[in-house]
């Protein structure tokens, strides 16, 4: 991790600290209660109805809850965010989980890479290494890698969703088990606080499940805003990849059962 050095806090850090603070409360309340009032929100935190709203609102874009009428709630667990919503999401927090990633996988490593805004973003931190050989179901991820004479990339076979250019179906499964990969990289929709691995579309996590049987290492990529989220379909466990990359840490009942599981928490300040 990087070096943090010593700052005196000042009046705009611990703002900013209380609106995080804020923010965290709003969800969890969201996710216990269901849905909850504007009102009963601001008199929770002595904050104007108008400061509850713009938190409702970035929250909302953050995917953390779904907006309504007079107040918030869970968001469903039946649909995803549109994907170029998702491309500008946490676009940083994606930023340095890549790089640190990145840091991880060495140069003429063979490596399976799924689909998915984080993945994308992991894909451009690898584009200098060397000597690589990338199979994908991606073609975001394999145009990008495609400017790199020095990696060999390979593009599993089935239908095309429109939507992201991910690639599903079962030709593109039956094409990843045909391989045994140093390293399989593979985002999530949703990480519950039971350590269940949750994604919206059961086609996707079809294609993610043959790439962590199938790699010798996994490796799981996802920021903050996953843990605890909702989605339908499970992909399986936390307590079966080998290292999760995030930006921030997951909450203690996460960190626990990673811990008892031996898998490796990385996190990118």
């Amino acid at each position: 991790m990087p070096t943090q050095g010593f700052h005196t806090p000042d009046d705009t850090g611990v703002k900013h600290a209380s609106v995080r603070t804020r923010h965290e409360q709003i969800v969890t309340l969201v996710r216990e209660q269901g849905f909850i009032s504007i009102g009963a929100l601001s008199d929770k935190f002595s904050v104007t109805p108008q400061t509850i709203r713009r938190d409702i609102n970035i929250l909302s874009k953050q995917g953390q809850l779904q907006r309504h009428h007079g107040g918030a709630g869970p968001v469903f667990s039946t649909e995803n965010m549109d994907y170029t919503d998702r491309k500008i999401l946490c676009l940083h927090e994606k930023q340095i989980i890549a790089t640190l990633v990145a840091k991880m996988i060495p140069s003429r490593s063979s490596l399976f890479i799924n689909i998915g805004t984080t993945n994308e973003e992991v894909a451009k931190a690898l584009i200098h290494h060397t000597h690589l050989r990338v199979i994908t179901n991606s073609l975001n991820v394999a145009k990008i890698l495609s400017g790199n004479k020095e990696i060999e990339v390979i593009v599993t076979g089935g239908l095309v969703r429109h939507k992201d250019c991910g690639i599903v179906g079962e030709a593109a499964i039956d094409f990843i088990r045909q391989f045994k990969v140093d390293f399989g990289i593979i985002g999530i929709s949703g990480v519950d606080r039971d350590g269940t691995l949750l994604d919206f579309d059961y086609r996707e996590v079809t294609a993610a499940r043959s790439i962590m049987d199938n790699s010798r290492n996994v490796f799981l990529v996802t920021d903050h805003t996953k843990f605890g989220r909702n989605a339908m379909v499970r992909l399986g466990n936390i307590e079966e990849v080998d290292a999760m990359f995030t930006n921030k840490m997951p909450p203690l009942e996460l960190v626990e059962i990673m811990k008892h599981n031996e898998v490796e928490l990385h996190v990118a300040e």
